[in-house]
């Protein structure tokens, strides 16, 4: 473990390193390990460590804000880490400080507030997340709208959207709906009783109780409702 293997080409099995194993850090490595990855959960409490012994093969108990400690385990040998120290921003700082200057590439640190996301980036984050925040916003976009079911962000606001067809489009083709020219935005996939259609033609016809899967940005999206 914790060789530099190419990470993500031809499907293999990635590397990661989780530094803080609480809900949100076990589950993250628990996932990944579930997927089929090579995890190294790291925490300092004894009996948190133990209690997730049973699903993580490679776990250790450790100081991730102590220099020699990670030094000894070869912690610079990962590409791609996620920290997650549950309520100490401290020691989220300096174990992303001390995992960069231990040449791991690719740092993705948890953060509670706006402040601390961008000393995070400052110091060597590629990604910082704040999950509580982006799940209020999550929430609040999906109540907001009365056609919403689901939606992920991708990247710089580009967002794959789950939404009931609006009243607007019963009726339309696709290439009627005018959404690419009118609003930027794909129809990839529909939903309906009779099952999945992927990549709908242009001729396609949109009937009430289809279920669109739309690429676009979320502000274009919700212009379908006005």
């Amino acid at each position: 473990m914790a060789q530099k293997n190419g990470i993500g080409k031809k499907g293999r099995p990635r590397e990661f390193v989780v530094v803080g194993l609480g809900r949100f850090g076990s589950s993250v490595a628990e996932t990944l390990t579930q997927y089929g990855h090579d995890v190294l959960g790291i925490d300092c409490s004894a009996e948190r460590v133990q209690h997730l012994s049973r699903d993580l093969p490679h776990i250790v108990q450790l100081d991730a804000t102590n220099a020699e400690a990670l030094r000894q385990i070869g912690i610079g040998q990962f590409e791609t880490a996620v920290v997650a120290i549950s309520g100490n921003f401290e020691s989220n700082l300096l174990a992303t400080v001390l995992l960069r200057r231990f040449g791991v590439e690719h740092i993705i640190t948890k953060a509670r507030t706006r402040l601390q996301k961008t000393i995070l980036l400052e110091v060597g984050a590629a990604q910082v997340i704040l999950p509580e925040h982006d799940a209020g916003v999550h929430l609040a976009r999906r109540l907001s709208s009365q056609h919403f079911i689901d939606f992920l962000e991708i990247r710089d606001g580009i967002s794959v959207v789950e939404m009931m067809a609006p009243e607007s489009l019963f009726g339309c083709t696709l290439a009627e709906s005018n959404l690419r020219q009118r609003l930027g935005l794909n129809v990839i996939a529909v939903n309906r009783d009779s099952g999945i259609i992927p990549n709908p033609r242009a001729d396609f016809r949109i009937e009430a109780g289809d279920v669109l899967l739309v690429l676009g940005r979320i502000e274009d999206v919700e212009m379908l409702r006005e």
